[in-house]
């Protein structure tokens, strides 16, 4: 199977601190790629990097067969890479669709019709409320953002991420400062995702990350340790030591 992204000996230093490590690897269309690793592994620096806001110093990452190593984040945007962020990143005075509508209409590259009320326009709101039903918030449409809970929030920016029709998902840390209750809604909304988009997903739940990864590359210190299934991961001695320091489970 073609891979949609290929990672190539990535690079990426920092004065002295090397936070990408000749790091390579490859998701096929359709699965779910968690990358876990202790904090300061160079998680955020790797997305960082396959989304623009860094360029590597070696390496190369080709996506859906082009080279986009040095193309800006909004050039890698157009060509299907959508990433949602750590914080999440909303209009709170605006309503949950309208947050979407924007989503929609910044990749679609044009403006809004001066004299046509946002909400009238179909090109608009029909994809906008298509992405709110894959994320079950199509019944918050017309609340205000700002009265949504934290993992409403997080939900909305999937779907504002949805809404630009991505070929791949980067999702960073999509369940950090949720209660229980609300991560397992959001396992329960990319489990519906899974098969239908191809997501490099950081996270550090570990109960998450078992449950809808295909597979898991484990990053220490800027370098792939192990990349597998859950269950050659979850038995890996080397990544259980790189955890707790010792022999012992990682669930």
């Amino acid at each position: 199977m073609t891979a949609v992204l290929v990672v190539e000996r990535l690079v990426k230093r920092f004065g002295g601190l090397t936070a990408t490590d000749d790091l390579s690897l490859s998701l096929v269309p359709g699965e779910i790629h968690a990358i876990i690793g202790p904090n300061g592994a160079g998680k955020t620096t790797l997305i960082n990097q396959l989304s623009g806001e860094f360029f590597p110093d070696e390496g190369r990452i080709v996506f859906d067969g082009r080279d986009i190593t040095r193309l800006a984040p909004h050039e890698r945007s157009l060509a299907g890479l959508g990433r949602s962020y750590q914080i999440t990143s909303v209009f709170p005075d605006f309503t949950v669709l309208q947050n979407v509508c924007m989503a929609v209409q910044g990749h679609a590259g044009h403006s809004f019709r001066f004299w046509t009320p946002v909400m009238r326009q179909r090109g608009l709101t029909e994809p906008a409320l298509a992405a709110l039903e894959q994320v079950n918030l199509a019944d918050r449409a017309h609340t205000p953002v700002g009265a949504l809970a934290h993992g409403e929030r997080r939900q909305l920016e999937i779907a504002m991420t949805l809404a630009s029709r991505p070929k791949l998902l980067l999702l960073d840390e999509p369940m950090a400062g949720m209660s229980h209750a609300e991560s397992e809604s959001v396992v329960r909304l990319l489990a519906g995702l899974k098969g239908r988009y191809t997501i490099l997903l950081v996270e550090h739940d570990m109960d998450a990350v078992f449950a809808l990864a295909d597979r898991i590359t484990v990053l220490v210190y800027g370098r792939a340790i192990a990349c597998g299934t859950p269950e050659a991961i979850r038995n890996n001695a080397e990544v259980r030591e790189a955890y707790l320091g010792e022999q012992g489970e990682l669930m």
